[in-house]
């Protein structure tokens, strides 16, 4: 049994290594979004009394990383509102179908492409892109922090961790449904992904 767990943790120690926290040091390439590794959570105030919190489950997208200019990196999201997930079926069934929310039958993706990326720090940055969202684009602005590149279990390759935050009101996608009963207009964002280094 102690030899079984010596060899699990020298296989643990070669699968996985420390990222390195600084972008330039990172891999230039492309790379595909790991979504068993990756969250997109969203909130909004209900009635002033708590930020009501949901997640999606059913994410995909590419990054091209330029680790000598970061700045002209470009990353490509997929999102499939039917994998919307509060935790209560009947309303995820409900936000995905109904014209008054996701409305999925008619408009199946939630799409985000960058246009620009402005560097703020050695490992932080915005992120400003097209969100499309039930039929209409937009411009979003989102905080990037890179997290670091390294070597993630299961993947041979290398992979790039971020986390970013952003907002955005729901109005300006014809989901404006309850904002005037006091259902939050402004939806915050939380995003964790990984990419991994494409084959």
């Amino acid at each position: 049994m102690k030899h079984l767990i010596v060899t699990l943790c020298l296989f643990i120690a070669a699968c996985a290594t420390p990222p390195v926290k600084v972008a330039s040091k990172a891999p230039t390439g492309n790379y595909k979004l790991d979504p068993t590794h990756a969250s997109v959570t969203w909130s909004l105030s209900h009635a002033g009394l708590s930020n009501y919190t949901a997640r999606f489950n059913d994410i995909s997208g590419v990054l091209n990383f330029d680790s000598n200019a970061p700045e002209n990196s470009a990353v490509n999201i997929r999102i499939d509102p039917n994998s919307v997930s509060t935790g209560l079926s009947k309303f995820d069934e409900e936000l995905a179908s109904s014209s008054k929310y996701f409305d999925a039958g008619a408009y199946p993706d939630i799409r985000f492409a960058s246009t620009a990326i402005n560097i703020t720090g050695e490992s932080s940055g915005q992120i400003t892109g097209d969100l499309t969202l039930k039929g209409v684009t937009k411009p979003v602005t989102l905080d990037v922090i890179f997290n670091g590149a390294g070597k993630s279990f299961g993947n041979p390759g290398e992979t790039l961790g971020f986390s970013a935050t952003g907002k955005f009101k729901r109005s300006d996608f014809n989901m404006s449904h309850l904002v005037a009963f006091g259902i939050g207009d402004e939806v915050t964002l939380r995003i964790e992904t990984e990419f991994n280094e494409a084959n």
